[in-house]
């Protein structure tokens, strides 16, 4: 029997325990291990809660998670529980799937001043991960900046945007949703370095701006290339400019009481985050495009703002003794081997690149790379104790982890507990979430 630990219980970890089965059938025991008492990670914590329809994918992983031979073990912290070393003792491989929670920094002064956050920890805010409950952000200032140029940055100012009404369906949380409710923001300017051709934003997130009933995006027409250079874009890309011309092109409408305003601030370059006790405004210099680089110009302004939010992007967590690439904010790796018998997929092995379908194919590599690693052993694997020696230490060091069916019950109380017209109320605490699961 070939034993694998799969730290991590996101898209990539349940693809790679997919992969697994698929590769050895019944010859195969998947551990997938995680911090909090409940599985799929960026499905739950980071896809906007108005993308219910993308959140629909972990269907599909709990047809993984319900066969016999894939376990989940929630409210196990590696490092704290139990070492990256004694999960290899323990498994013929260990694959770190922990993906890239942290947020990068920006690098400017000011940028730990109150009311200035990264995006991981805003969207983890309305999308009620319980490290980033409690943040609280001010939404009085009439004005939020947005750093970034990325999808990330329309979830943002789209949630920052909506109406109470426009949440029905969603599953954000009651906390968020009520601060939303009572939020002041009226203006919210997406700074970009760059111009409208180097935008990571896909079509269908920069339409769904036009569907919004109170807000109106903007863009300075000025700061568009001509229109002949939209046929050297991919299709994706020149679609998604073709709605930044639209915007230019739209015609000035009637304004709306409680209006919001999105703009797009192209070739902008964030320098500084201004304020005393707070965030006061942002410093921004124009910059223009050399050899495809934002360069700066040294015309600077500023942008009186009560709000920041950085979408620049994230970084994988540190592991004690596992190998950690500084620069690239990931393991360090060479196609996803970090040493003999552990190994890195997803986010955590290539950075913060991809969708979530771009997990599925890397974890049917890494699956091919064990599989040749494990070739020189016997069919039965490398005879290490896997599943009933973790059971072992995990009685020894009284550890109550959380199961599958423990999740089904959290699963069944968050539906149970939900707003009229909300799918679910995600418990906010982990204390919450192990009470709901009958572990207390």
């Amino acid at each position: 029997m070939r034993h694998i630990a799969i730290v991590g219980s996101g898209p990539a970890g349940y693809y790679t325990a997919e992969a697994a089965l698929r590769q050895w059938g019944d010859g195969v025991r998947v551990d997938i291990f995680d911090a909090l008492p409940v599985p799929f990670g960026l499905i739950r914590s980071g896809v906007a809660p108005d993308h219910q329809s993308i959140k629909g994918v972990s269907r599909r992983y709990e047809a993984t998670a319900l066969t016999d031979n894939v376990r989940f073990i929630g409210n196990v912290s590696i490092g704290r529980d139990i070492s990256v070393g004694e999960l290899r003792d323990l498994y013929d491989a260990v694959v770190l799937a922990t993906g890239a929670p942290n947020d990068r920094k920006l690098g400017l002064p000011g940028e730990d001043l109150p009311n200035v956050f990264g995006s991981a920890a805003f969207v983890g805010w309305y999308n009620g991960h319980p490290y980033f409950s409690g943040l609280n952000p001010a939404l009085s200032h009439d004005t939020a900046v947005v750093i970034g140029n990325g999808n990330v940055a329309l979830d943002v100012a789209r949630i920052l945007a909506k109406s109470q009404k426009e949440f029905a369906g969603s599953d954000i949380v009651t906390h968020a949703l009520e601060a939303l409710t009572g939020s002041k923001v009226r203006r919210i300017v997406i700074l970009g370095r760059r111009g409208p051709f180097q935008i990571a934003m896909t079509p269908k997130e920069l339409g769904e701006l036009t569907q919004l009933t109170r807000a109106r995006p903007h863009v300075d027409t000025a700061d568009l290339p001509a229109e002949t250079g939209d046929a050297a874009l991919d299709p994706g890309q020149r679609k998604a400019v073709g709605h930044l011309r639209s915007f230019a092109k739209a015609a000035p409408a009637e304004p709306q009481v409680d209006e919001v305003s999105i703009e797009f601030d192209f070739y902008a370059a964030p320098r500084a985050i201004l304020g005393q006790d707070r965030v006061e405004a942002v410093e921004v210099e124009r910059t223009r495009l050399e050899d495809g680089k934002a360069v700066g110009t040294g015309e600077t302004y500023r942008i009186p703002a009560g709000l920041v939010i950085a979408c620049i992007g994230y970084q994988t967590s540190p592991i004690p003794d596992v190998p950690y690439d500084d620069k690239l904010g990931r393991f360090a790796n060479e196609d996803g081997r970090i040493a003999p018998g552990l190994y890195c997929v997803g986010w955590a092995r290539r950075g913060p690149t991809g969708t979530i379908g771009t997990n599925r194919p890397d974890g049917f590599s890494i699956v091919e790379r064990i599989s040749e690693d494990l070739g020189g052993f016997r069919a039965d694997g490398a005879g290490k104790p896997g599943r009933p020696g973790f059971d072992a230490l995990a009685a020894e060091r009284g550890i109550d982890y959380v199961k599958f069916t423990d999740w089904q019950k959290i699963d069944e109380a968050e539906i149970a507990n939900a707003r009229n017209g909300a799918p679910r109320e995600k418990f906010v605490a982990v204390e919450r979430m192990i009470e709901a699961a009958g572990k207390h």
